[in-house]
């Protein structure tokens, strides 16, 4: 808890409660004999602030900055003082004192420091808009806000074209989940699967049939000639389709947004309240998922929402929920299998962090659970609610009486994986497609071939991030082999490979979309999803933050064919640059500091080639040898950014995985659990004994080992996880920490 004073009124300390401020010893000379004032807290005023003279900083309770002040100086420090006389640094400061680093921003508030800030953050409409709320103290409402604004921005989406629209004999998309709704309140079930596969036959798990029926079910109490079999096959009506379009939003308002804020509660749990609800305001508005879902027609957030719900259910420590929650979106689409190597061996890894014993039991846990999950979802296509075998009429056969048995299952597991329709259908920015140009790999390799060569390329892509949960959980290991009798089962409140699951989700997913076999262009939603996740908790100055902005912007401009074949153009020009300007991203910008990373030099020149590449299709037309030129151009165009974005993640898997394990694998054998108790208490950190290191050098060692124990650790940051809890405080006494705009004021507890 933190007490701001004014200089009108002061309020009094509450009861059992004692400042202690440091200040300057009284001289008698000085101030002719008085003493000198000295407010109750010295703050210094936070940069941000300083850069607006002007503005009263009501929401700080502290007057407007005049040129001349006459309060008091601040300390350069703005560390708790604790009720010790005896300073309690870390090992960090220690080796920044002895190297002449400094961290963060700077202490004193000059010119200099001030002028060489950057100033992209102001540029962000989104910051500006969080900031502007929690001033007005409107933060509470700011998310519902967001929600109505957001309802609104895909209602507006939703009123243009769609995947189909009167294009007969197929109708799109569009055509194809209204058919579902049909036949599932029609047929009984272990027809869903076999039913006029011709005509947009059922190819999405068991959860997606079951949407479509309560979907179907409650449209055809409204109109039942919605959804009449067979004759309500192309049906346009406006009723309709502002059904169609309500059920999405209602999908995503029960699914998505609330995984979003429970994402933003628990993965950013120690980041403040303005970081949270700006990095759930970034999801929302992610403009590759309106266009699809709410303009080309798709329940994708339903998909992803289910994922992003078992990550955050990780995140609590609910491992079996979180398995749930995946499981259902596996069932819902099966594209969800691009996450499944990262989600895997996450929970495979904290399976080896427990140990033998605790952790052979929670992977007994998590296989019972996945099991009665999935039976759960085919339980309709077994026995007793389905034959087991069912017959399919001969395909070259002289009698009409000819049939083949099969088990009944297999009519919806054979849907699932459609290997038939080849490597892949339209242009999309893959491997596949990308190298097409040169190598016409459907004529050169048979379909076997090809999809062998694809599933190598993948489970070769994916495998690095695999390496680093694996490697972490083997290295930060709680249990060894030496030892006997029983150990106690340690906390698990919170898993130090944590921090590593979304860069693993980004590098699997991608290695999917990249190498995998049968891609669509809307596939790019899934790596887009962790990368999503990794943006949100990110600073403008920032890696992610580029990486993020670039492939977002790259994912729009390769659906490109696809939101111009269904005439989504204007939606698509008019989110893409209300996004950039909503987060405050523009390639061509004047950057404050030289060109010096690759991704800013990428991002210039491929935005220059997508601008040129809208501009020919707009004035020329292809010629008639090569009808397909512009979307060959846009494939090349944005694989490279994919490809480079997942090796992107791929060196993120590797420092993420070397700063947990890497340097406490030496003393991880001789003192099992201990990197894993330590990083616990900042929810994803590593431990470096260097105390005891011989690399260190001997005067750094002797004031290492001058601090208090509880010092002596390098602890590395990752997403800002924690559980959102409220910190324990001590019996004696205990500091409290209040960070309003970077100012921390002090109130000691004393019993």
């Amino acid at each position: 808890m933190a007490f701001f004073t004014t200089y009108s009124d002061t309020p009094s300390p509450p009861p059992n409660r004692k400042l202690y401020i440091p200040s300057q010893p009284f001289s008698p000379d000085s101030n002719n004999g008085q003493s000198p004032y000295t407010p109750e807290i010295l703050a210094p005023t936070p940069q941000r602030h300083l850069l607006e003279s002007t503005v009263s900083q009501s929401w700080l309770r502290t007057p407007p900055i005049s040129p001349v002040s006459s309060r008091a100086m601040s300390p350069i420090s703005t560390r708790a003082v604790s009720k010790s006389p005896v300073q309690h640094r870390s090992i960090t400061t220690v080796l920044e004192q002895e190297h002449g680093l400094t961290r963060g921003v700077p202490r004193r508030h000059s010119a200099e420091s001030l002028s060489s800030r950057p100033k992209t953050v102001e540029s962000s409409m989104a910051r500006r808009f969080v900031r502007w709320t929690h001033r007005q103290g409107n933060r509470n409402f700011t998310l519902l806000w967001i929600f109505f604004v957001s309802v609104l921005f895909k209602y507006c989406v939703g009123l243009g074209s769609y995947s189909g629209e009167s294009i007969p004999p197929m109708y799109g998309d569009y055509e194809a989940q209204r058919h579902w709704m049909e036949l599932t309140i029609h047929l009984p079930t272990r027809q869903w699967y076999t039913y006029d596969l011709q005509y947009w036959g059922l190819d999405y798990p068991p959860l997606t049939a079951y949407h479509s029926w309560l979907c179907g079910l409650i449209g055809s109490l409204i109109n039942s000639e919605w959804f009449a079999l067979d004759t309500s096959r192309g049906i346009e009506s406006d009723g309709s389709k502002a059904y169609m379009r309500s059920t999405v939003m209602v999908s995503d308002a029960l699914i998505y947004v609330p995984a979003l804020y429970l994402f933003s509660r628990t993965w950013l749990g120690t980041r403040s309240r303005r970081t949270q609800n700006l990095a759930f305001i970034v999801m929302t508005f992610q403009p590759a998922l309106l266009l699809i879902d709410f303009g080309h027609f798709q329940y994708n957030s339903v998909m992803l929402g289910f994922t992003i719900l078992s990550v955050s259910l990780f995140a609590m420590s609910y491992d079996l929920l979180g398995a749930v929650a995946f499981v259902l979106s596996l069932g819902f689409k099966q594209m969800s299998l691009y996450y499944a190597p990262a989600i895997g061996s996450y929970l495979l890894a904290k399976c080896l962090l427990l140990g033998p014993t605790h952790g052979g039991r929670l992977f007994i846990h998590l296989a019972i659970t996945t099991i009665l999950a999935f039976t759960v979802l085919f339980l309709p296509f077994l026995p007793p609610f389905s034959p087991l075998f069912s017959s399919t009429s001969c395909a070259n056969a002289d009698s009409s009486e000819c049939a083949v048995a099969h088990l009944t299952i297999l009519d919806p597991i054979s849907r699932i994986f459609p290997f038939a329709r080849g490597l892949f259908e339209d242009k999309v920015a893959n491997f596949w497609c990308a190298t097409n140009v040169l190598v016409k790999w459907r004529f050169l390799a048979a379909p076997s071939l090809l999809i062998k060569a694809s599933t190598g390329l993948t489970l070769l892509g994916f495998l690095p991030g695999v390496i680093a949960l694996l490697g972490a959980g083997w290295k930060l290991k709680t249990w060894d082999f030496t030892s006997t009798g029983a150990t106690p089962k340690p906390s698990t409140s919170t898993t130090p490979m944590l921090s590593l699951l979304p860069y693993a989700l980004l590098n699997s997913s991608f290695s999917f979309f990249l190498f995998s076999f049968q891609v669509h262009e809307k596939t790019i939603l899934l790596p887009l999803m962790p990368l999503m996740l990794l943006y949100s908790g990110s600073v403008p100055e920032s890696a992610t933050f580029a990486w993020g902005a670039l492939v977002n912007n790259v994912a729009m401009f390769s659906m490109w064919p696809l939101l111009k074949k269904d005439g989504l153009g204007t939606q698509y020009l008019a989110l893409l640059v209300a996004w950039n300007r909503f987060i405050g991203y523009n390639p061509y910008k004047r950057p404050i500091y030289p060109i010096k990373s690759f991704v800013q030099l990428l991002s210039m020149c491929v935005h220059t080639a997508a601008i040129l590449l809208h501009i020919f299709e707009l004035f020329f037309n292809p010629p008639a040898r090569y009808p397909d030129l512009f979307p060959v151009l846009n494939v090349l165009i944005c694989t490279p950014v994919f490809f480079c974005a997942w090796l992107w993640s791929i060196k993120c898997c590797i420092e993420v995985s070397w700063a947990l394990g890497g340097l406490s694998s030496s003393t991880s054998n001789s003192n099992p659990g201990s990197a894993f108790r330590s990083s616990s208490r900042m929810g994803s950190s590593s431990t470096m004994s260097v105390a005891e290191d011989d690399t260190v050098p001997t005067h750094l060692r002797e004031k290492i080992n001058e601090l208090p124990v509880n010092d002596r650790r390098s602890r590395t940051a990752s997403l800002g996880f924690s559980e959102g809890r409220k910190r324990t405080r001590r019996p004696s006494s205990t500091a409290s920490f209040s960070r309003a705009s970077g100012v921390r004021a002090m109130v000691t507890e004393v019993t």
